[in-house]
């Protein structure tokens, strides 16, 4: 069985690649919800802005047997490393199938100039091992934890929205950041430093701007709730939910975060019980609300925790240099 190069694939490639998706998702039903063909069709049809993507198959028998799909956000040569999803069918596993889809990506890395990969995989599954004995270490823990609206009583919300501390003002926008706090939201995301660490990028204005319009060239809705401090000149903090436009239901936390000088005031659950009201009222279709947590980030678990979300999965970030890669 070969590797092949499935960079503009057909309607039939397409299928037999959610195929292999919904085969390993049925293995591993406690990960996230299986995409829907549509969705899966869209991500292999066109990579997000700012990004381009290579995609490999195995057939076996006219179907694939395992595939593999690597991201490579920014210009060649980027120091921002790539992204590698490798997935192979239950009954084809280890047969050396994975290997020659890494291996195959790792030629794509390096003629892209990377120099570092990172793979996102669920824990306790058969890609933890193998990502392991190829030269991966484990960077991240995340929780994967949802939110279920009809469970968390309106009243509370309001109380922690009518408790905010002195001080601060909330401001809330759909899509790209007002140009007047686009430079505070970059600063404000610094807060992140444990994730931007192994990610390489510096948050700035431009790239505040280019992730909200490539959730928008997506057909995906970004909300986003800041807290300004007395100045209202510095985002304090702030949180992020986007809205997929075929999501059934399901919103998504990407990202919250409040500034090391503002911690301690309970910002962070402030704006994210804003953040519930706001799409109450904008968006009631939304059921449930979907995040990953770093599994070490105590307080934003407590966070969380307190709004009612309750850990569905654990999943682990790994990385690797090209280097040890095959």
């Amino acid at each position: 069985m070969d590797v092949i190069a499935l960079d503009d694939p057909t309607d039939a490639q397409i299928r037999e690649w959610h195929g292999v998706l919904s085969a390993v998702h049925a293995a591993d039903p406690a990960g996230e919800p299986a995409p829907e063909p549509e969705q899966t069709a869209e991500r292999l049809l066109g990579a997000d802005p700012g990004s381009r993507q290579r995609l490999w198959g195995v057939p076996d028998g006219g179907r694939l047997a395992a595939v593999a799909a690597l991201r490579l956000p920014g210009a060649p040569g980027t120091d921002r490393p790539a992204e590698i999803d490798i997935r192979v069918r239950p009954g084809h596993r280890r047969r050396g199938l994975g290997r020659r889809l890494l291996a195959a990506a790792a030629d794509g890395l390096r003629a892209d100039g990377r120099t570092s990969v990172i793979a996102q995989v669920n824990a306790g599954t058969p890609a933890v091992p193998f990502l392991e004995s190829h030269g991966f270490e484990c960077v991240l823990t995340l929780r994967g934890m949802l939110l279920r609206l009809a469970e968390v009583p309106p009243d509370r919300i309001a109380r922690l929205v009518a408790a905010g501390p002195d001080g601060y003002r909330l401001i809330r926008w759909q899509g790209v950041v007002p140009d007047e706090h686009a430079t505070a939201l970059a600063h404000a995301k610094h807060a992140m430093a444990d994730l931007a660490e192994y990610e390489g990028a510096p948050w700035d204005a431009h790239r505040v701007r280019e992730t909200a319009e490539v959730v928008a060239k997506r057909g995906d809705d970004l909300y986003t709730v800041a807290a300004l401090d007395a100045s209202g000149t510095v985002v304090a903090g702030f949180t992020e939910v986007v809205v997929p436009h075929d999501a059934a239901g399901r919103a998504a936390q990407y990202d919250t975060a409040v500034a090391p000088e503002h911690r301690g005031r309970r910002l962070g659950i402030w704006v994210k019980a804003a953040m519930l009201q706001w799409l109450a009222g904008e968006r009631p279709e939304v059921r449930e609300i979907e995040t990953d947590n770093l599994g070490d980030n105590e307080h934003m678990l407590a966070v969380n925790e307190e709004l009612g979300f309750r850990v569905e999965r654990e999943s682990l970030e790994y990385q690797a240099p090209v280097s040890a890669l095959p």
